[in-house]
């Protein structure tokens, strides 16, 4: 038996903003075989100030944007290096730094958290910069988790992820299908701050709406539902094509009920999207916590929603994250062409190493 151990720390900032963080993740491989533990994990929230400045990214001079690039990346290794205090270091640090443009349409997709000052703070190997490769072959990009789905969690009939954007990835055939199904947290988070709290605690404020049914048509007709898969989300579309649909709905009074009008779309949407079969579906991501959300959505699917431990649920996308660093350093595929529509199954990401003393 041959068996072979790394560990590494993943690094995640989710469009939500609600915070950076840090899986330290172990990985075995034992004949061929993918185990893996995570070890420790913590989220390091924003400060308003800085979440403002990724809020207002998009719209930024080239100038503030690349200041913007370097200090974050300063702040990830700045949390990271706080993290490990004492401890040994790990092999290596896989960043998946913060997305502020994604238009694989037009051959583009930016994550920013610059991974060379990662490395040269930290001491420690970095990979970044996961998406370009496969853009530049004609994919989208994204999802990117699908392969940890296959590797590490490939005894469940379908994965679901809860964050941003809700996406999905499940086995057809003799190959993995994923792709982005709607807006899940980002537009929930938009109108739990109208309301001001940073997200609706269990969904208890959708719960106490009543569903406003020309809003839901509306949502459930968007062109991008109609779309085959691979197919993928950004904040681009759900300010241009989301956003205006909820707009004439947004007074306080009426929040509760698109509250809730939005908590159904999304269980809509996703169980639409999910195989139909008996089995089981992993859920994660931060609307994993929202019980009326895994409510509805255990109501309309055919799989047996399974919510996992509280440290899988908010670290999921961390640990893929430090497995997809993992596969690059050993120069192994790390994105499938069956999810992304790339030319080709690839292996993504830029390698920064620390400095050699002389």
């Amino acid at each position: 038996m041959n068996t072979a151990v790394w560990n590494g720390i993943g690094v995640m900032s989710g469009t939500s903003l609600d915070g950076i963080d840090l899986a330290w993740c172990r990985f075995e491989r034992t004949d061929g075989r993918w185990t893996y533990h995570i070890l420790d994990a913590s989220t390091f929230p924003y400060s308003p100030d800085f979440r403002q400045r990724l809020a207002d990214a998009p719209r930024m001079s080239a100038l503030a944007y690349t200041q913007l690039n370097v200090d974050l990346g300063e702040l990830f290794a700045q949390h990271i290096n706080q993290w490990i205090g004492q401890r040994p270091k790990p092999d290596f640090i896989a960043s998946h730094g913060h997305t502020v443009f994604h238009q694989p349409q037009h051959g583009l997709t930016t994550q920013i958290g610059s991974g060379a000052v990662i490395a040269a703070q930290t001491g420690i190997r970095t990979v970044c910069d996961f998406r370009t490769t496969d853009v530049a072959l004609g994919g989208q990009g994204a999802p990117l988790v699908p392969i940890g789905d296959e590797h590490l969690f490939g005894r469940y009939d379908a994965c679901l992820n809860l964050g941003g954007f809700s996406n999905i990835s499940f086995r057809k055939e003799d190959h993995r299908i994923a792709f982005d199904i709607s807006p899940c947290n980002m537009a929930l988070n938009l109108l739990a701050n109208r309301q001001g709290l940073e997200y609706d605690p269990d969904g208890r404020i959708a719960e106490s709406g009543s569903i406003i049914h020309p809003l839901l048509e509306k949502l459930n007709q968007l062109d991008y539902y109609r779309l085959p898969a691979p197919k993928s989300l950004g904040k681009e579309w759900f300010d241009g094509m989301f956003l205006p649909l909820l707009q004439p709905f947004l007074d306080n009074d009426n929040l509760p009920n698109c509250l809730r009008t939005v908590v159904e779309h999304i269980a809509m949407q996703m169980s639409a999207a999910v195989p139909m079969c008996a089995g089981q579906m992993l859920v994660t991501g931060g609307g994993a916590h929202n019980r009326f959300l895994i409510q509805r959505l255990s109501d309309l699917s055919p799989l047996r929603v399974v919510v996992p431990d509280a440290r899988t649920v908010d670290y999921k996308e961390a640990l893929v994250f430090a497995f997809l660093g993992l596969l690059r350093l050993q120069e192994e595929n790390n994105c499938l062409n069956s999810v992304t529509g790339s030319i080709s199954n690839n292996c993504g990401g830029a390698v920064y190493l620390p400095a050699k003393a002389l």
